[in-house]
């Protein structure tokens, strides 16, 4: 029996058979894309939204590069790099070899086929048009066929307090290779930042909201940071399901064990399910650290053990039916299903 949760969840009405499950994924980075793609797998993609942090977003040379709208972006259109999991599968770096002939040293590299969308993006830009609507224009080129928004069309930027001074996010996570000791994080404009348009109505009329595995700290809070989106999540009548990026206590991919570690924190799945245990109902706990669900039910939040590890694009979309399903059992009244595709279709 699943313990009681932690947000009540509102009652609403059942869903008719031939109504399409709405399903909200709050995402950034390689583990948010890897899961937004297996809920695409797995579910009716048209009724996808994946709410992406933009907290990542810098100027280089001029171009407006948004990293982790484009690892979800690259990654719902098939053409993300499987060995690094962002950037184009095969792409070259002629336009950085040419920049090291300049002796320019570059630190941020950007692929050459990468690069036509960070100079699409920032004439679209300078055209007028937000955010929002070049993401929207871009992911319909690429024949995406979720829906991919960014958090906000107002400027909102990740800065690391650490012992080498204020890291704008790129700076400590690229240049320096996430290896300053951190002491604080803030997000630079989010007082004043208004939620995507849509988004905040998005998450009030969602069957399913999912907090992907990205780093909490780095990934989700810049999301969680604006206002009204504790709010909406707070008062969500879907179920709201986090999946752990931390697996043994250590990080899946990327820094926030480390991080964790230096804000004081203890590295584990269990502190995962602490940072979102407010408004969160069902926690995804890896196979790895089942001996840790009885701290986590304690919170009464719900737990299912599975393993999240996301290897193959068939573990994406195993994952994901895992997490609809536990979804529906929180919510019975809720009726999204999960229809698995095939391999390989």
């Amino acid at each position: 029996m699943l313990p009681h949760t932690a947000r009540p969840l509102a009652q609403s009405g059942p869903i008719a058979d031939n109504d399409v499950m709405n399903c909200i994924a709050l995402a950034g980075g390689v583990g948010g894309a890897k899961l937004a793609d297996g809920l695409a797998r797995a579910t009716d993609a048209d009724s996808l939204t994946v709410i992406v942090n933009t907290g990542d977003d810098f100027d280089l040379y001029g171009l407006h590069i948004s990293p982790d709208l484009d690892t979800v972006m690259y990654t719902l259109a098939g053409m993300a790099n499987p060995e690094t999991g962002w950037g184009i599968a095969g792409d070259t770096w002629h336009n950085f070899e040419m920049l090291d002939k300049y002796g320019v040293a570059p630190w941020f590299r950007l692929g050459d086929r990468d690069l036509a969308t960070h100079l699409l993006r920032t004439k679209m830009l300078a055209d007028g048009q937000p955010l929002s609507v070049v993401t929207r224009e871009l992911c319909r080129r690429l024949n995406v066929a979720p829906r991919v928004m960014p958090m906000s069309d107002d400027p909102v930027r990740t800065v690391i307090a650490t012992e080498q001074g204020l890291l704008p996010f790129q700076e400590y996570f690229v240049r320096h290779g996430w290896q300053p000791v951190a002491h604080a994080i803030t997000f630079e404009g989010c007082d004043e930042a208004e939620a995507a348009p849509g988004m905040l109505r998005a998450i009030e009329t969602a069957d399913t909201i999912v907090i992907c595995p990205s780093n909490p700290y780095l990934s989700i809070d810049p999301i969680l940071s604006l206002r009204g989106v504790r709010d909406v999540l707070l008062n969500a009548t879907a179920p709201i399901i986090a999946v752990t990026p931390i697996i043994a206590g250590e990080a899946v991919k990327g820094p926030a064990a480390k991080l964790m570690r230096e804000l004081g924190l203890e590295p584990s799945a269990v502190e995962v399910a602490r940072h979102y245990a407010d408004f969160v109902n069902g926690f995804v706990l890896d196979t790895r650290d089942a001996g840790l669900a009885s701290q986590i039910e304690a919170m009464g939040i719900g737990v299912l053990i599975t393993d999240t590890l996301m290897t193959t694009p068939d573990d994406r979309a195993r994952l994901a039916c895992d997490v609809i399903g536990f979804a529906d059992r929180l919510q019975p009244e809720k009726l999204g299903g999960c229809k698995l595709r095939q391999p390989g279709a």
